[in-house]
C-alpha cells in the first residue's frame, strides 16, 4: 500500500504531536476523514484528541500496523484490546478505546471509505458497579484550597473552586469566555457535552475570585483571544494544563502523607466533591443533574454514595438490646 500524504492536517498536532509518521502518512487520508467527521458531529476537542490517540495507537499495534483498512478484522480488535488490558489499562479505558475503533470505522462507512466496521459487536468490559467516587470532604476541600500557591495562585484557584463550588467539568473550565460571566446577575453560561448550555448562578465566594481572575488576567498574544483563563504562553489553558496544576496542586497537599496512603485525588475529584456536598446538604437528584449537566439522572446516581463515616454513625444510633446470657440471668 502506497503513502498518500507524509502528514495530517496542521490541526492534527493540536492532537498529537509523537504519533508514529509512517503510520500517520500511511493512513493520513482516513484520519483526516475522520477528524472531519468528528468535528461535524460536534465532539468536543478533549474527545477528538483521545479517540484519535487511541485510533492510532490501534493502527500502530502488531497485528494492525501497515494493513489495508479492508483487511482489519475483528479479531484484530480484539487483539487489540486484550493487548491494552495487559498493559493494566482500566475497563472504563479499554471501552473508551473500543469505541474509539468502532466510531473511526463507522465514520469511513458513512463516508463511503470502509464497507465494515470490524469492531461492531464486540463486548464491553464489565466495569465497577456503584463504585463509591473519590472525593473531598468539606474540610478537607477547604485544607486544599488554602494550600494553592503561586504565582498564579488568583487564575488557579478560581478554577479549582469553579469545579468544586460549580461542578464544572475540565473541558467546561478549559472553554470559558470572559463574556460566559455575568457580573451583575451573577451568573455563568457553561457550554457542556452534548453541545448544550447551562447557566449556572455563581456563589458570591466564587464571584469575588472570578472577578478578581478577569481583572489579573493574563495578556493574550493574539488579539481577539477570549479565553477566560489563560496560560502564561498567553494562549487558551488547556485541559491538559488545568489537569497539569490540579495534579502538581494535589502532589503537593499530600507531600506529608505516605505514598501508599495517598488517595488518588485529580481535577476531576473536585467535581465529585460538589456533587456529594450538595445530595448531603438534602438538595433533590434532578437540581443536582441540572447543575452537572448530566444528560441522564442514572449519571447523577453514582454520586449518592454513603461513606463509612455514616455508616458507622448510623449503626452507632441503633439502641440495640440483647437478652442477658445464660450464666448472668437472675434465678428464682
Amino acid at each position: 500500500m502506497n503513502k498518500r500524504r507524509n502528514t495530517l492536517p496542521d490541526d492534527r498536532n493540536e492532537y498529537e504531536e509523537s504519533w508514529d509518521e509512517d503510520t500517520a502518512g500511511l493512513y493520513a487520508e482516513e484520519l483526516e476523514a475522520f477528524l472531519d467527521w468528528m468535528k461535524d458531529a460536534g465532539y468536543t476537542g478533549y474527545t477528538r484528541k483521545a479517540y484519535l490517540g487511541d485510533v492510532h495507537e490501534f493502527l500502530e499495534s502488531h497485528s494492525v500496523r501497515g494493513k489495508p483498512l479492508d483487511e482489519i478484522k475483528k479479531r484484530h480488535v480484539l487483539s487489540y484490546l486484550s493487548g491494552a488490558r495487559s498493559r493494566g489499562v482500566s475497563d472504563s479505558t479499554r471501552n473508551r478505546k473500543h469505541a474509539a475503533v468502532s466510531c473511526f470505522f463507522k465514520a469511513l462507512m458513512e463516508l463511503e471509505m470502509a464497507d465494515a466496521n470490524p469492531a461492531a459487536g464486540i463486548k464491553k468490559a464489565k466495569t465497577e458497579q456503584n463504585k463509591e467516587p473519590v472525593y473531598l470532604d468539606e474540610s478537607r476541600l477547604t485544607a486544599f484550597l488554602q494550600s494553592v500557591e503561586g504565582k498564579y495562585r488568583t487564575r488557579n484557584l478560581t478554577v479549582f473552586l469553579l469545579m468544586a463550588y460549580m461542578g464544572l467539568r475540565v473541558g467546561e473550565v478549559h472553554l470559558l469566555n470572559v463574556q460566559d460571566y455575568n457580573e451583575e446577575r451573577g451568573t455563568l453560561q457553561v457550554f457542556g457535552k452534548g453541545r448544550k448550555w447551562r447557566t449556572l448562578p455563581v456563589p458570591s465566594a466564587v464571584a469575588e475570585f472570578l472577578s478578581l481572575a478577569i481583572r489579573e488576567r493574563l495578556t493574550p498574544w493574539r488579539d481577539g483571544e477570549n479565553a477566560l483563563f489563560i496560560s502564561q504562553k498567553g494562549t487558551r489553558l488547556s485541559i491538559r494544563n488545568i489537569q497539569q496544576i490540579a495534579a502538581d496542586t494535589f502532589d503537593k497537599f499530600q507531600e506529608d502523607v505516605e505514598p501508599g496512603q495517598r488517595l488518588p485525588y485529580s481535577s476531576h475529584k473536585l467535581r465529585h466533591s460538589f456533587a456529594t456536598m450538595l445530595l448531603r446538604q438534602g438538595t433533590d437528584l434532578r437540581t443536582v443533574q441540572e447543575l452537572l449537566g448530566h444528560s441522564s439522572i442514572q449519571t447523577t446516581i453514582i454520586y449518592t454514595h454513603v461513606s463509612s463515616r455514616e455508616k458507622q454513625e448510623a449503626i452507632s444510633r441503633l439502641d440495640i438490646q440483647l437478652p442477658l446470657p445464660h450464666d448472668q440471668e437472675e434465678t428464682d
